[in-house]
């Protein structure tokens, strides 16, 4: 099975994804997650009556929905609806299940931290470094990216003051970089990595 087509096993149950190289998302079966979130036996028809309240609550989510083909439980390949990382984590907000609930509230936990952050930029510096030790990162490794992050941001300036754009010539500027360190585009590297 290739990577753009993996299924993930979360609470002894599979959950058909799919990476769109070009869009650089995961996408994942909303009916499997709702299997999972809500115990149901009818995953389709709960994601039907779903639909139907987040539209009558003025939800625009399931309009956003896309469909890809993915190999069903009888092996035949069916348009499936899935959804994105953000998508679903709207989704899980609708979800009135105990399982759906630790997500939930990490939800609540993470947008409270973010709004700190705004409101004081040094504690997103103080999360990343936590994050870096708790994935087991040495110090070396730790200051060697910060500096990393540095001399970017001392790049990045430098393309500015000569009139660059942020979007896609800082893209193709960093492609060309990354191709010549890593023999790779950002995209083909990301997908190494995922």
């Amino acid at each position: 099975m290739s990577k753009q087509t993996e299924i993930k096993i979360f609470d002894d149950k599979q959950v058909r994804t799919h990476w769109d190289s070009e869009q650089e998302k995961w996408f994942m079966s909303i009916t499997a997650v709702i299997e999972i979130l809500t115990g149901t036996d009818r995953p389709r028809k709960y994601w039907s009556d779903l639909k139907f309240k987040l539209k009558k609550e003025g939800s625009e989510l399931s309009e956003k929905i896309g469909q890809l083909k993915m190999k069903a439980e009888d092996g035949k390949m069916r348009m499936t609806d899935v959804a994105d990382t953000e998508q679903l984590f709207r989704l899980i907000q609708s979800i009135p299940f105990p399982k759906a609930e630790p997500f939930k509230l990490w939800l609540a936990q993470v947008a409270a931290e973010r709004l700190d952050e705004m409101q004081d930029p040094e504690l997103s510096i103080d999360r990343a470094l936590e994050q870096y030790v708790k994935l087991g990162y040495t110090e070396s490794w730790i200051n060697q990216r910060l500096k990393s992050i540095e001399i970017r941001k001392e790049l990045t300036d430098e393309w500015k003051s000569r009139g660059l754009k942020e979007g896609k010539q800082f893209a193709n500027l960093t492609d060309i970089i990354t191709k010549a360190w890593a023999g790779k585009t950002i995209k083909e590297y990301k997908v190494l990595k995922a």
